[in-house]
């Protein structure tokens, strides 16, 4: 047996999307958590960088919607894009500093994790995720499943 027939006799590649996506997804709904949960804290942060508070909400929103997206595989791809795109704007906003070494740091972090969510949106989430059980659950129910299938699963291309 080769390693690819072993690889797909283990399902390794749907395993590997899932721990992927999990890891990817835990900064974004950790970090949403401490904002909603200390938010006059990063209220007043947020206002020293010249972010307002509505600003301040959506990223929470952003953070824990797309993150449980992206780790729950409902929609992933979807989710995946809105943060890969957030990941591109909170480096090019907040990480240029490029003198300091933290800064340079926390560019490079958010151009790999925006680089891991667009390649996790063009892959989707894989056989191991929310999207799949539910389109599974329409179709043991009678339920006729609708025209078109959610962008998490199955296709390999981006919509455009």
């Amino acid at each position: 047996m080769t390693p690819i027939e072993l690889a797909e006799k283990l399902h390794a590649k749907d395993i590997v999307l899932l721990a992927g996506r999990l890891l990817l997804s835990l900064i974004f709904v950790h970090e949403g958590l401490q904002l909603a949960t200390h938010f006059e804290g990063a209220q007043k942060a947020m206002s020293a960088l010249g972010v307002g508070t509505p600003l301040l909400i959506a990223t929470i929103l952003l953070q824990l919607g797309a993150g449980l997206s992206v780790a729950l595989g409902i929609l992933a791809r979807l989710g995946a894009i809105g943060l890969g795109l957030f990941c591109l704007m909170t480096a090019s906003l907040f990480h240029t500093n490029f003198a300091s070494q933290n800064e340079l740091l926390h560019f490079e972090k958010d151009l790999a994790i925006a680089g891991g969510m667009f390649i996790l949106a063009l892959s989707g989430a894989g056989k191991l995720s929310m999207d799949r059980v539910l389109t599974g659950f329409a179709k043991d129910t009678k339920i006729d499943p609708p025209i078109e299938r959610h962008l998490s699963v199955g296709e390999t291309s981006l919509p455009v």
